[in-house]
């Protein structure tokens, strides 16, 4: 197994929306972070976004100051179902 399977999907988001941010960071910082939130936006479905908005009420939750910008460009979604 590796490192991946033992994180939780949490951890993976916060991964993935940092893996995004390191592609925008040679961006000037608007676009930057317009291009993360287009990117979630567009292809994170709403539970991934609705948990991604959990993460960002964390303290500490490990998040590229590029994705905290980005994240008042990100569309909240409704209620989500489990």
């Amino acid at each position: 197994m590796d490192s991946e399977s033992h994180k939780t999907t949490a951890e993976k988001l916060v991964y993935m929306a940092n893996q995004i941010a390191t592609f925008f960071h040679s961006q000037p910082m608007d676009e930057a972070a317009a291009g993360v939130a287009e990117h979630i936006n567009h292809f994170w479905e709403p539970r991934m976004r609705q948990q991604l908005f959990d993460i960002l009420e964390q303290p500490d939750n490990g998040l590229d100051p590029l994705v905290l910008e980005a994240a008042k460009q990100i569309r909240k979604p409704g209620t989500v179902s489990a």
